[in-house]
C-alpha cells in the first residue's frame, strides 16, 4: 500500500459464542482482537472464556473450541475486565458487526461496563463497493481478494487478524478509487448506511471536499 495512505486506529474483533442468541443465554467462548495502528497491528487480545455451562457438540464442531478447553478457562468478568483495558477509546471493525456487537455488549452489560457503540463492518462495506464476490462471508472475500488465509477460521483471533486484512484492503482500494490519502473512520460508517447506488456520489463528493479541508478523526467509543 503507498505511504501516503493514512488509516486511524481501530480495534479489529470477533468473537465466538455458544449459539446466536445472548437475550435467550448465549454468551461469548472466545473473543480475539486486534489493534491496527497505521497498516500494522500493534498489539492482540485473544482469551477464552468459561460459560459455566455445556457447549453443544455442534459448537465444539464449528470452533475447535472443546468443553475441556472452556473448563479451566476465565470468567467472563475477568477477560472482559481486561478487553476494556485493552480497547480504549478507539472504534471497532467486524465483520458482521451486529453480531459481535450485540454479544460483547451482553457480556459488558453483565458487570455494568461502558458499552462499546462505534462499530463499523467489513461485511456491509464490501457490499457497497464490490460487485462480483459470490457471497459475502468472510472467507470468500478473504479469497476474492487474494489475501493471506488463516490456519483456520472461526477462531477469534485468526478471524480477527482476516477482518483486519480485509479492512485495510477496502481501505485501500475506496483511496486508490476515489483519489483520497486518508479516510476518516466516521466516512466510512456512512458508507455502510448508504445504499449501494448512492455510494459512489457518497465518495466522489467526499473526496472533493477532502481535497479543500482537513477531515477529522474518530471521536470517543462509546456513546
Amino acid at each position: 500500500m503507498p505511504a501516503s495512505h493514512q488509516y486511524e486506529t481501530v480495534i479489529v474483533v470477533d468473537v465466538e459464542t455458544t449459539g446466536m442468541l445472548p437475550e435467550k443465554g448465549d454468551r461469548v467462548i472466545e473473543i480475539g482482537a486486534v489493534k491496527m495502528r497505521g497498516d500494522q497491528i500493534i498489539e492482540r487480545f485473544n482469551q477464552l472464556i468459561r460459560p459455566d455451562f455445556l457447549v453443544t457438540r455442534e459448537i465444539e464442531s464449528l470452533t475447535g473450541i472443546t468443553n475441556s478447553m472452556l473448563r479451566d478457562a476465565p470468567g467472563s468478568r475477568h477477560v472482559m475486565t481486561d478487553f476494556v483495558d485493552f480497547i480504549g477509546n478507539y472504534p471497532f471493525v467486524a465483520h458482521n458487526a451486529s453480531f459481535d456487537q450485540k454479544f460483547i455488549d451482553a457480556e459488558l452489560s453483565l458487570f455494568g461496563k461502558p458499552r462499546p457503540t462505534n462499530f463499523n463492518c467489513t461485511l456491509q462495506l464490501a457490499r457497497r463497493i464490490y460487485s462480483d464476490p459470490t457471497n459475502y462471508k468472510l472467507g470468500t472475500l478473504v479469497q476474492y481478494k487474494q489475501l493471506n488465509p488463516a490456519a483456520t477460521f472461526h477462531r477469534a483471533l485468526a478471524d480477527a487478524e482476516m477482518t483486519a486484512q480485509l479492512w485495510l484492503v477496502i481501505n485501500s482500494d475506496i483511496m486508490r478509487d476515489y483519489g483520497f490519502t486518508f479516510l476518516p473512520f466516521d466516512l466510512l460508517k456512512k458508507v455502510s448506511a448508504t445504499s449501494k447506488e448512492q455510494v459512489a456520489d457518497l465518495l466522489r463528493k467526499a473526496a472533493e471536499d477532502a481535497r479543500h479541508n482537513q477531515l477529522d478523526t474518530t471521536g470517543n467509543l462509546f456513546g
